[in-house]
């Protein structure tokens, strides 16, 4: 052998890291056959940990959950079901725990005692507009809105300062909202204590805690989004102005008299 090796002019070690090599090259050509005969099987549904897994228990030797994703890679293959989202850090993000003051209790008996708000999503042909919105639950009146193609802080902000401006004083006012990375943001909760206000947050995971914020949105996405079915952002963003503006001023409620919401606001405090 070591005749053979130096007529070559090959080291020794060479030698036996391509033996090796060619040796890898075949066990992972039978791996990347036997990884889509799983993938096919189960029809794109499992990702590398689960193939990995179903290895396994079909091999005499353990294999590393790294060598199958890096060849699923190679392959092109990846799993068609939707991927967990999980949870990250949003800088500037504050940790300190914000009871649910509102306690699902929608009544007000009087403007600016009681707000309301959320974000929702709208999706033409692929193409997102998001909706920050804020209510004031005496009369269900949208007193600040603003729209945006990307759910940022500025979005959120915006309405709250927006609203804000409305009153003199927050000294009285709760703000409740679920709670999204937004409304934990130091910024906002800096622009609530300013003012004097009280946050309030929905316990995780409970829409109900909102109701009257997601029942709006429901509204609005069913006289309105699937009515009209805009084929554009721009007619979409232009729409939601119109409903907004309809729904404060026109559309009639039976809790308030057979009043818009403004209407009622006006009479009661005139």
């Amino acid at each position: 052998m070591t005749d053979l090796l130096n007529a070559a002019g090959l080291a020794r070690s060479t030698f036996y890291y391509q033996c090796q090599a060619a040796q890898r090259s075949d066990r992972h050509s039978a791996m990347e056959i036997r990884i889509r005969t799983i993938y096919d099987e189960h029809k794109g549904r499992y990702g590398y940990r689960r193939i990995t897994a179903v290895l396994c228990s079909s091999m005499a030797e353990p294999v590393n959950h790294k060598c199958v994703q890096r060849l699923m890679q190679k392959m092109g293959l990846r799993a068609l079901i939707r991927a967990k989202k999980r949870s990250r850090h949003v800088p500037g993000v504050s940790d300190a725990h914000v009871p649910n003051v509102l306690q699902r209790d929608f009544r007000a008996t009087a403007p600016n005692q009681k707000w309301v708000t959320d974000i929702t999503e709208f999706n033409v042909h692929g193409h997102k507009l998001y909706l920050s919105a804020c209510m004031d639950l005496y009369n269900g009146e949208i007193i600040a809105h603003r729209m945006a193609k990307r759910p940022v802080f500025e979005l959120v902000s915006s309405t709250l300062g927006s609203a804000l401006s409305r009153t003199d004083s927050g000294a009285e006012l709760i703000v409740h909202s679920d709670q999204g990375w937004h409304y934990k943001m130091q910024p906002y909760r800096t622009m609530l204590t300013a003012h004097g206000v009280t946050q309030s947050m929905s316990r995780k995971g409970n829409c109900f805690d909102n109701a009257a914020m997601e029942s709006f949105f429901g509204t609005l996405k069913a006289e309105y989004f699937r009515l009209a079915a805009p084929n554009s952002l721009d007619a979409l963003e232009a729409g939601v102005h119109d409903y907004v503006n309809y729904y404060n001023h026109k559309r009639i409620k039976l809790g308030l008299q057979g009043l818009s919401p403004v209407q009622y606001r006006l009479r009661s405090t005139a």
